[in-house]
């Protein structure tokens, strides 16, 4: 996959199309409305995040081929904020516009089980994995594997289509949740922390890899994510050289967010290929020279890359509908008592609990610092209950910033 491309830069007052309209695409849809392009989307929520601030959105299924095409020939590039876009979609927008990332890097990326036996094959390293077409395989995989972690194939995100496997007297359980669809078995790691590279490839062939994020998760979605994860610098030069293979190993152009495990035993490991925005860099906006969402706009409409140079460390939380559902209302104003926060909200309609509704950023003079700010904003947006007297979010901020646990 490994190719470079001759093409020519889209310049401003061009038109983007963007398959997705969720809090990603609405992101990039900023960026792009502020270095003056037009962007148009499709999306199947007729109130997604993204309408407001675009000219024209569709609202059709992820596997609407029709559709897509009819998106891609009101523009001069199409690109992607979530990889549930069918292939067939990619392929047909391609035939009136470029689709960058491309139908290929796509189909790679939306089977677990296909993306981990290429990066086997290109000799990336990864877990131990096993694929699982079957209770009876999955409680042999137990047997062997021991405490693993199964996922389904194709689908699942933020912790949905995986379960926690602790031994094979759960395989019958974990098959049924999972709708026994073929999936993937994945040996749990002894974790000492959890990173994430994002990388930004034009089609001429350029690229700029971006300091490391150190990543937090509870029950496999994002809490918190800080920008330069604080991590020896020989642990950033080998997962920013990863990175860069695999981008240019796939022929990317675009944007791809590489996720990574560090093992106590000092191994790094590939986890999963994200061809996207990427919710732990929403910290380079405040972070880095170049932030997430102009890079993205720059690199499909293949103009010169910008830097990727810390200017100041920064942190995310990530606000989840469970704020919204919880007891008493939001002072979102409180947030904002701290000098060096920001509060970013999605303007979604529907609160439910996991839900990614907003995140905070702050940024501070070290990672340590600016997520303890970030932390402190978030306890801050519920008002103190009269009966007990304590906050309703139990979010603590750690000891340390690279504790670890199983994944």
């Amino acid at each position: 996959m490994n190719t470079t491309r001759t093409s020519r830069p889209i310049l401003p007052l061009a038109t983007l199309g963007l398959l997705g309209g969720g809090q990603l695409g609405r992101m990039t849809a900023l960026a792009a409305r502020s270095a003056g392009y037009r962007v148009h989307a499709l999306d199947p929520d007729p109130q997604c995040a993204i309408r407001p601030v675009v000219e024209n959105c569709i609202t059709a299924r992820w596997d609407d081929a029709q559709a897509a095409a009819a998106l891609a020939q009101s523009c001069d590039v199409v690109t992607l904020e979530i990889e549930k876009v069918s292939v067939a979609s990619l392929v047909a927008a391609a035939q009136y516009a470029p689709v960058r990332p491309g139908p290929e890097v796509l189909d790679l990326v939306q089977n677990r089980l296909r993306q981990k036996n290429w990066l086997v094959r290109q000799g990336f390293p990864v877990g131990a994995y096993t694929s699982v077409r079957s209770s009876a395989e999955l409680t042999s995989v137990a047997e062997s594997l021991g405490h693993c972690f199964v996922k389904v194939a194709e689908g699942g995100y933020d912790g949905r289509g995986q379960t926690r496997l602790g031994s094979a007297l759960d395989a019958v359980k974990a098959w049924e949740y999972l709708g026994g669809l073929e999936s993937v078995a994945e040996q749990a790691i002894d974790l000492e922390y959890e990173i994430s590279v994002l990388v930004a490839r034009r089609p001429n062939g350029e690229i700029v890899v971006y300091p490391p994020a150190l990543n937090h998760h509870e029950n496999q979605i994002l809490v918190w994510s800080v920008l330069p994860a604080p991590i020896p610098q020989e642990r950033t030069t080998e997962a920013q050289t990863i990175a860069r293979s695999i981008a240019a190993e796939i022929g990317l152009e675009g944007v791809l967010v590489v996720e990574m495990f560090m093992t106590r035993q000092g191994k790094l490991l590939v986890n999963e290929l994200a061809p996207r925005p990427h919710n732990s860099y929403h910290a380079s906006e405040r972070a880095c020279v170049t932030g997430q969402f102009e890079q993205l706009v720059r690199a499909i409409c293949d103009l010169p890359l910008g830097s990727a140079e810390i200017v100041r460390p920064a942190a995310i939380v990530n606000l989840l509908g469970d704020l919204w559902t919880g007891a008493g209302p939001l002072d979102l104003t409180a947030a904002l008592r701290i000098p060096e926060v920001r509060l970013h909200l999605y303007d979604k309609s529907v609160a439910r609990p996991g839900r990614k509704m907003g995140h905070i950023s702050a940024t501070g003079l070290t990672p340590q610092q600016a997520l303890e700010q970030a932390m402190t904003a978030k306890r801050s947006l519920h008002f103190q209950t009269e009966e007990t007297g304590e906050e309703t979010t139990s979010t603590n901020i750690p000891e340390r910033i690279t504790g670890g646990t199983h994944r």
